[in-house]
């Protein structure tokens, strides 16, 4: 009876690690695992290979934690869009041959970002400015203070961070994974899982 009772489970386990195989997801359809059979010494055996799972200490004070997440919710989809057009931007300038053709592209991608930006970034509070600039140099791999300068020249970088530091923020911040973004380093980690 035993022996039979271990065939029986032998056999459901093979077919569901088939099932699973087969379909690439796990049974609650969910695609966070996947698993195939192997043999190894004459032995069917089931491989799982789960994805790796990130673990953070729980934030102190939840009330900022709950501000902050809700700053990364609104400003990271703008990030993602300052970084696909920065690509963009980049390759054009490349294409592009002499100086006045690359300014007056860079005057228009200019006036452009203005015009659809101005009435969100109006609304924005302090905390989502803060993030979106952390955010900015987390993507783009650039402070918003050199692609300012990058794309506007030193003048209006240095008009714009003189504004910044009046209002308590800093256009040169880096971005620090480990440091002191750890939280939103958490929180966007957790964002792009679909956990938030």
């Amino acid at each position: 009876m035993k022996k039979r009772l271990a065939h029986l489970s032998l056999a459901l386990l093979l077919l569901l690690a088939a099932r699973t195989s087969a379909s690439g997801q796990t049974p609650h359809g969910r695609g966070y695992s996947r698993s195939e059979l192997t043999v190894v010494g004459g032995d069917t055996m089931t491989m799982i290979h789960i994805m790796p799972v990130p673990v953070f200490r729980r934030p102190i004070d939840l009330r900022r934690y709950r501000r902050l997440v809700e700053a990364v919710k609104c400003v990271y989809p703008i990030a993602q869009i300052a970084k696909a057009r920065m690509a963009e931007m980049e390759a054009e300038l490349l294409r592009l041959g002499s100086r006045k053709e690359q300014k007056a592209y860079i005057k228009g991608i200019y006036h452009q970002i203005k015009e659809e930006y101005t009435p969100v970034l109006k609304h924005m509070t302090r905390t989502q400015g803060r993030v979106l600039l952390k955010l900015i140099d987390r993507e783009t791999d650039h402070t918003a203070y050199e692609v300012l300068r990058e794309f506007r020249g030193g003048f209006v970088a240095g008009f714009w961070q003189s504004v910044s530091r009046i209002f308590g923020q800093n256009l040169k911040s880096e971005y620090d994974r480990e440091g002191e973004d750890r939280l939103i380093e958490q929180i966007v980690v957790y964002y792009e899982a679909g956990w938030l």
